[in-house]
């Protein structure tokens, strides 16, 4: 979610949910909450993009995405620099999808490719005048009451992290452990955000199987196997250090960030679909296992989300409004049961592979009503 980037009209989310290596039907746009916005067809390939040069107008617009049968790329994403302004993931071969996004005049790259990669494969020109994102003063508050929250979020990142690299440096290896279960908690809650800004998350949360060989691991995990794994060593010292002028980096442009209503519904998507791709899974936090820390983190991210539009939401789709809350309410009592103490929960090697079913069918029941909301938050 960025501010020049990711001026999104409130039209659809754009995640759909992978839950234990299997695809829900593709969760794509409603686009006849905006008749006016115009359709651009885009297939992916195992070289890329098809087209690979695309045109469009300034003002909303929906890129329709289809992988007929690439097992080599599987999302796409519009980049403006580093930012990302539309994306869409998990398009696996025989899938296919919406990203709904508000143009402004300019040139972007266009990606298809593998998450992480953002090799540009071809490109966008968009022509026209700027089209203003929504005239909704209600949803131009909720954008506004976000921004307030992940400037909280992120400013208590930069506190913990601080902490957690303390202890590193010490080499109070208990400490430091109970440190970094604490300190992912902030960050999970608004990753979204940090996903937007293309070059800081990776620098910040890539897992080891995310890193293209020959690049550098950063971030937290290196210094989580590190600790549970293979022990802390003087070149974790300076890990630590990168890792907390990142999340300072973060810090300063969070500070800056504007957004707009359908983010915060995308945003939501995008934190569920986290939980499913890697929470769930347990692939996140593979040495330490604080996946469920992290998973809770990630529902209360898009539930805040989710709270700010609800009232709108009301306006154009009680019903729908009314399931999200209940379905959250349902994921909430299925994750109680792990509560260790406050923000911490039972390591997630001791649920077994049932309970984890179990955990995945809540998150599916919440994707797919939540998944909707986008379209339902229609500019006034």
């Amino acid at each position: 979610m960025t501010s020049h980037a990711l001026k999104l009209r409130p039209l659809v989310a754009i995640a759909c949910l992978a839950a234990f290596g299997s695809l829900l039907a593709a969760c794509g746009s409603d686009s006849s909450s905006d008749p006016s916005a115009q359709k651009v067809a885009v297939t992916i390939t195992d070289d890329g993009c098809q087209p690979t040069d695309l045109k469009a107008k300034s003002g909303p617009a929906v890129f329709t995405v289809s992988n007929e049968k690439s097992n080599v790329n599987n999302e796409f994403e519009i980049l403006d620099g580093a930012l990302i302004i539309g994306e869409r993931e998990n398009l696996v071969a025989g899938l296919s999808g919406d990203v709904s996004v508000n143009l402004d005049p300019g040139t972007y790259d266009v990606v298809c490719g593998n998450p992480g990669d953002r090799t540009p494969t071809g490109k966008l020109t968009v022509t026209g005048k700027k089209v203003a994102a929504t005239d909704n003063a209600a949803l131009s508050k909720a954008a506004d009451q976000y921004a307030a929250y992940a400037i909280a979020q992120v400013n208590e990142m930069v506190k913990r992290t601080a902490e957690f690299v303390a202890a590193v440096k010490a080499g109070n290896v208990a400490e430091a452990k109970r440190l970094y279960e604490t300190s992912r908690v902030p960050y999970e809650k608004i990753e979204p955000v940090a996903e937007s800004f293309g070059d800081l998350d990776p620098a910040i949360d890539a897992r080891e199987n995310d890193v293209a060989k020959g690049d550098p691991w950063t971030g937290f995990h290196p210094l989580e196997k590190a600790l549970w794994v293979t022990g802390l060593t003087a070149a974790d010292n300076q890990m630590a250090d990168q890792l907390l002028a990142n999340v300072k980096r973060l810090q300063a442009r969070v500070k800056k960030n504007t957004y707009d209503p359908v983010q915060l519904a995308n945003g939501a998507v995008s934190l569920m679909n986290e939980v499913s791709r890697s929470k769930v899974t347990g692939e996140e936090e593979r040495y330490s296992h604080v996946d469920l820390t992290t998973f809770k983190a990630n529902v209360d991210g898009a539930k805040e989300a989710f709270d700010l539009l609800k009232p709108e939401l009301e306006k154009t789709d009680p019903a729908l409004a009314k399931e999200v809350e209940q379905r959250f309410e349902d994921l909430y009592a299925a994750l109680d049961k792990y509560q260790v103490k406050g923000e911490v929960y039972e390591n997630y090697s001791k649920v077994n592979q049932q309970q984890r079913r179990e955990l995945s069918q809540k998150v599916d029941a919440l994707a797919q009503p939540l998944a909707q909301i986008g379209g339902q938050i229609v500019t006034q």
